[in-house]
């Protein structure tokens, strides 16, 4: 059984990994020593940049010192704040920029009320402007235009590239090209996002197929005490106990009753039996277990085992013994990177099928393995999630910017897991009203205090709780 704690962990890592490598730009670098028209290639190149994000509304100067030089303008409601923008706001390079305060546009402070009140006049922009949801590909399209017939042709904007001592005309081709070649050649990360999408319905399968794997380990390790007792039998000169062995923990009525399920027998017959090669680990597993006191008792037990007794013997074999052993962890390393993170949750579910064996009315026939969700509900729970996320995440990062306390922390350095935590929470939020708030603040906040920084789990429950509050206020969240 795969429930929601464990979907929403997986869907976080993945977001994470997402994000990690999502990157819509790729920001060029300073060439190593440099000619002087490289450099001052370089320099304009990066005054382009900030510059974008300035026409599109993003301060890069300090606001309490610089107005914006667009500042008393009439706002541009088409490319304030657009994707593009938003996107290369977003790359550490030009964040490292603003946030040192070394961002300088002073030389072309003079032009960009020009180039700003020109925009409209492009023919790319009246293309533009009339699209009801632009992408990011039209953002692109309209930049490249603003840059080539407003910038690289404007006779005012060479003048004031002119300013910078190191000026070069060979330098201001350079950076010319290179802004053309970023915007350009970016990226839509579609192939990205598959991945990362599979990437969540393959790791889901795994932590189905580690519940299963684990369950057939009683099947695994009776078969090796079988062998064992085999062994015994014919070696040279057996004893008595070898000759005639207590055959009661080999003979275990869970492990026929496991052996026996349909689910688990349609898993072994699939060749997917996580433990064929693990001849060691068995072996180790079961040394552990006959040498326990757990064995002893059971085995000092008279009479023949119930079903029901067998079920609470291999429950806490399970319990005391398989799930906290290193050796069950250092198998499991080897191989699923995913499973020793789903191992408590796929464990607890483990104990509960064994349970449900020992209430059975008919040697265990009447018991079914848990499927792999609960629901179609549950199934779709992690994708859908996901997705949302991943559409709303430059939304749901501004919403929960808003309340980051600036004195204390700097939104731009905080972890970026806690980023990702934070916009998994939103988005359940409001696209899940059946589930209630604590339960999600709870949630996100132990995946924070076991993925994340000691201080997450509070910093985390802080933003989310101002957040929460805001989106009442909006009317966006009516539920409890």
């Amino acid at each position: 059984m795969v429930n929601r704690v464990l979907i929403r962990i997986k869907v976080v890592q993945l977001l994470y990994s997402y994000f990690l490598s999502y990157r819509e730009f790729k920001i060029e670098t300073p060439a190593e020593n440099p000619s002087r028209d490289k450099k001052y290639g370089y320099e304009l190149y990066m005054d382009l940049l900030l510059m974008i994000l300035e026409l599109s509304g993003i301060r890069v100067n300090d606001a309490d010192r610089h107005l914006s030089p667009i500042h008393g303008l009439a706002l541009n409601k088409h490319i304030n704040q657009n994707q593009l923008a938003k996107s290369l706001n977003a790359q550490n390079e030009l964040r490292e920029i603003i946030v040192k305060n070394r961002a300088d546009l002073s030389d072309f402070g003079m032009v960009i009320p020009s180039i700003y009140e020109a925009i409209p006049t492009l023919p790319a922009f009246k293309t533009y402007s009339r699209l009801k949801k632009p992408e990011l590909k039209d953002d692109v399209a309209l930049w490249l235009s603003i840059i080539e017939n407003l910038m690289v042709k404007n006779p005012e904007f060479m003048t004031a590239a002119r300013k910078n001592p190191r000026f070069t005309l060979a330098g201001f081709t350079r950076g010319t090209q290179a802004i053309a070649r970023t915007l350009s050649e970016y990226g839509d990360n579609r192939s990205l996002l598959i991945h990362a999408r599979n990437s969540l319905d393959y790791s889901l399968d795994k932590a189905y197929d580690l519940y299963l794997s684990l369950l057939t380990l009683p099947i695994q390790i009776c078969r090796a005490e079988d062998m064992r007792l085999d062994n015994a039998r014919h070696k040279f000169l057996p004893t008595d106990a070898d000759l005639n062995p207590d055959m009661r923990f080999v003979e275990s009525k869970l492990a026929k009753a496991l052996a026996e399920n349909t689910a688990m027998a349609e898993y072994l017959e699939n060749g997917k039996l996580a433990w064929e090669s693990d001849d060691d680990l068995v072996v180790t597993l079961l040394g552990m277990i006959t040498s326990s006191e757990l064995y002893q008792g059971y085995m000092a037990n008279p009479g023949e085992h119930t079903l029901a007794e067998d079920a609470e013997f291999w429950r806490q074999v399970f319990r005391t013994i398989i799930l906290p052993s290193d050796a069950l962890a250092e198998a499991l390393e080897s191989k699923s990177v995913y499973w020793n993170d789903d191992l408590h949750v796929m464990g607890t579910f483990v104990l509960k099928t064994v349970k449900r064996f020992a209430n059975s009315n008919d040697e265990g026939h009447d018991i079914e393995i848990l499927p792999q969700f609960k629901d179609d509900e549950d199934r779709n729970f992690g994708p859908d999630l996901f997705m949302s996320a991943v559409r709303h995440y430059g939304e749901y990062k501004d919403l929960i910017d808003k309340f980051v306390n600036t004195t204390r922390w700097d939104s731009d350095r905080l972890a970026f897991m806690d980023i990702v935590i934070m916009v998994a929470a939103v988005t359940e939020l409001l696209d899940y009203p059946a589930i209630p708030i604590a339960v999600t603040l709870n949630e996100y906040i132990e995946i924070a205090n076991a993925y994340s920084t000691p201080r997450s789990g509070a910093f985390i429950n802080g933003i989310l709780f101002s957040v929460i509050n805001h989106l009442k206020e909006e009317g966006r969240l009516l539920k409890k």
